[in-house]
């Protein structure tokens, strides 16, 4: 049986996981829902959870998206149809059938792909599919949300009448307003709306020559507004029916709210479906977010979180475009509790509270920003004790509470437990604390908990050291600048710095010489050793690292030349491709040059039809049919190819262009006369020149003539084409 308590959850910082995931949900419903996730209470139900999250995030990826599962909740609509004899509002029904549309929709689709999301459409077995309900709102509500005319027979006939009334209306107010306008009695308005009724604007000065009922009039008092007395017998019969059809919509309304009613408990379930859908959405979107992923869940009492990030920290990181640092922990049978030791802001505090958290998330239905080959077990408890939980309303101190808090963990603390405790030890005198520390940790380490606490105290590095399944570790840091390097290394204690780090930051080094002869030279020496078996694994990270860096180039480098060959082999592929085409192309005209000159000299059509069909047989038997998604792809290929030739060929056009104009300007032109043979500098066609007007000549090609620049011609010598 799980149980967290809300102070574990407040120190993991759980409910700013929550909040962030909230935001996420489509629905007010699906917001409240999201806030109220907690750890579940068993291990069934908690792996579907896990398993549903997963198939949704995997739905991002395939090509089987889930459909849209949005909608407005209709909370008001249950309590109203709870009560007996209450009727909804037609607006309402058009809500209760969407929700049942989008309802069905996603049920069958759940059903059709059941292969690809096994345990979200576990979920949606859980509620029935029907149609009854759609199909009663629809016979009495159209998809504007108005009631049908033929809802009732009653409701057909009011509504036939009332549109027959309104005609006459129409008629007679028709009548009238010509009638009084040819007379001069209406403003420039002519006519006006007054209590939801047609009126004539009438001036004041001939209010008493028309007919009718005078239902206002403007605030200068200028115009009188009159509903004429022909229209106002129609108008009384018009709102007699307004009544009629008000009365028949309400019993419509109360007898399709008694049909509804017994599939109350259904409608429940429906929009209790689509919030935890859309809880279950918002997770996966967050799991997209912090690339979380589902670690193995196993039976062994083993934790491993591979290049584990701090989900909080790396969002809040990855807006400030910084670097967050991954953390490898690994507690097992035999490495059962874990003791962190080294300065302060390098990053421990920040280690614990990832384990925690990752975990809390994860026995909660979440996916978590790990390595996919970590992995877990779940714990029936984890216990937390982190900062400075100073009581004022209870007036203890922060040691009294910690006691107090140790007191609650000896109580609870078993092989199923899970313990997090940041300065352990701390808030008392460091020697009689420590002592105590250290048998709190033995104890907890006799009782086979798993943990993780943080902590200055030598004692209780030691104590980790001699223990056979614990283990030290420390936060690297850079063994010259001192600057933390946020990495955790398992195997060493770590040194707290204290007067290397102090003489970094200004204190004079006789003052620390002073401080050093204060304290036990063993201590010293002690502490020393850890500083320098630190700064050698510090090295040995950074050379390391370096290797790493150096392989990762060389791989890259490697790649960018096997894609650039591939690139190169495409291309002298796609060249001789078009290069054959090409070839093809012009054999094909040259057989048809041969057989248009053959048609020319003989006109034989037969023969030429003959000489078709034959070059055209030929070419099919060559030709193998290509599926449509070949064709495609060969037809791409091809206008790639084409405008790749067509570029090259316009750049080698324009070179040309440019020797052929620097040769045309390094010659002396002649100058043109009547009876000159010209031509074009980029034609072949030869002319003469039948007559020269304003710098303009008209060419004759023998077939037809043309009006030509005499800067675009150029002397054609005789004898010479």
């Amino acid at each position: 049986m799980i149980s967290i308590t809300e102070k574990t959850l407040q120190d993991l910082q759980f409910p700013t996981v929550l909040e962030t995931i909230s935001t996420i949900c489509n629905t007010d419903i699906g917001k409240q829902k999201a806030l109220e996730i907690t750890p579940f209470k068993d291990k069934e139900t908690l792996m579907q959870a896990l398993m549903q999250t997963s198939e949704y995030v995997s739905s991002f990826q395939n090509n089987n998206a889930i459909p849209n599962h949005g909608f407005d909740a209709i909370t008001h609509e249950i309590k109203f149809l709870a009560i007996e004899d209450s009727f909804l509002e037609v607006g309402s029904f058009r809500k209760i059938a969407t929700i049942s549309s989008t309802v069905n929709f996603l049920l069958s689709f759940l059903r059709k792909f059941e292969d690809y999301y096994p345990n979200l459409n576990a979920r949606a077995n859980q509620v029935e599919l029907t149609k009854e309900i759609i199909v009663m709102v629809d016979e009495v509500v159209d998809k504007y949300g108005e009631i049908k005319d033929n809802a009732s027979p009653d409701l057909l006939n009011i509504r036939r009448s009332m549109n027959a009334v309104r005609g006459k209306v129409n008629q007679s107010f028709g009548s009238a307003l010509t009638q009084y306008n040819a007379l001069g009695y209406l403003d420039d308005i002519k006519e006006s709306f007054v209590q939801n009724r047609r009126v004539l604007a009438v001036l004041a000065m001939y209010r008493r020559k028309v007919k009718g009922s005078i239902l206002g009039s403007s605030k200068t008092g200028s115009i009188a507004y009159i509903e004429p007395e022909a229209t106002l017998q129609y108008s009384r019969e018009l709102s007699n029916l307004e009544y009629e059809e008000k009365e028949e919509i309400t019993r419509i309304l109360k007898q399709l709210s008694n049909q509804i009613r017994p599939f109350l408990p259904l409608l429940i379930k429906y929009q209790d479906f689509l919030s935890d859908i859309d809880v279950i959405a918002a997770k996966a979107k967050y799991a997209n977010k912090i690339n979380g992923i589902l670690p193995t869940i196993t039976e062994e009492r083993r934790l491993y979180f591979r290049d584990a990030y701090h989900p909080i920290l790396y969002l809040n990181n990855k807006q400030k475009n910084e670097i967050t640092h991954p953390q490898t922990i690994e507690l097992g049978q035999e490495n059962r509790i874990i003791v962190i030791s080294g300065p302060n802001a390098g990053g421990k505090t920040i280690s614990l509270k990832t384990v925690g958290l990752l975990q809390l998330m994860l026995q909660s239905g979440m996916l978590i920003p790990v390595h996919e080959r970590s992995e877990t077990f779940l714990f029936d408890r984890i216990l937390t004790d982190i900062g400075d939980n100073q009581s004022i309303e209870n007036h203890l101190s922060t040691y009294s509470y910690r006691l107090k808090n140790m007191n609650y963990f000896l109580k609870k603390c078993n092989r199923k437990t899970m313990f997090l405790i940041d300065e352990f030890g701390t808030g008392s005198d460091p020697e009689l604390g420590g002592a105590l520390a250290e048998i709190f940790l033995e104890e907890f380490y006799h009782r086979e908990a798993f943990g993780i606490i943080t902590t200055h105290y030598s004692n209780l590095k030691i104590l980790a050291n001699e223990l056979p399944f614990a283990t030290n570790a420390n936060m690297l840091f850079d063994e010259k600048s001192l600057e933390p390097m946020y990495k955790l290394a398992l195997g060493q204690a770590g040194s707290s710095f204290t007067f290397e780090v102090a003489l970094k930051n200004g204190i004079p080094f006789s003052l620390i010489n002073r401080a050093k002869k204060k304290i036990e030279v063993g201590k010293v020496r002690f502490d020393k050793t850890i500083a320098t078996l630190q700064k050698e694994r510090s090295k040995m990270e950074k050379t390391s690292q370096t290797l790493k860096e150096e392989e990762t180039k060389a791989r890259e480098e490697g790649k960018k030349m096997e894609n650039i060959n591939v690139k190169i082999k495409q291309k002298l592929e796609s060249y001789q491709e078009l290069y054959d085409s090409n070839q093809k192309t012009i054999y094909i005209g040259q057989k048809i040059e041969d057989i248009s000159e053959k048609y020319f000299n003989n006109k034989n059509k037969k023969e030429l039809l003959g000489e078709f069909l034959k070059i055209i047989e030929i070419e099919n038997s060559k030709r193998k049919k290509a599926t449509t998604k070949e064709s495609k792809a060969l037809i791409e290929k091809k206008k790639e190819v084409i405008q790749e030739v067509t570029v090259q060929v316009e750049e080698i056009r324009k070179e040309k262009k440019e020797k052929k104009l620097k040769v045309v300007v390094e010659k002396p032109k002649p100058i043109l006369k009547v009876g000159d043979r010209v031509r074009m500098f980029d034609g072949k066609a030869v002319g003469t020149i039948d007559s020269i007007e304003k710098n303009k000549a008209t060419v004759n090609y023998g077939v037809f003539t043309s009006k030509v620049s005499l800067e675009a011609l150029e002397f054609v010598e005789a004898g010479k084409k």
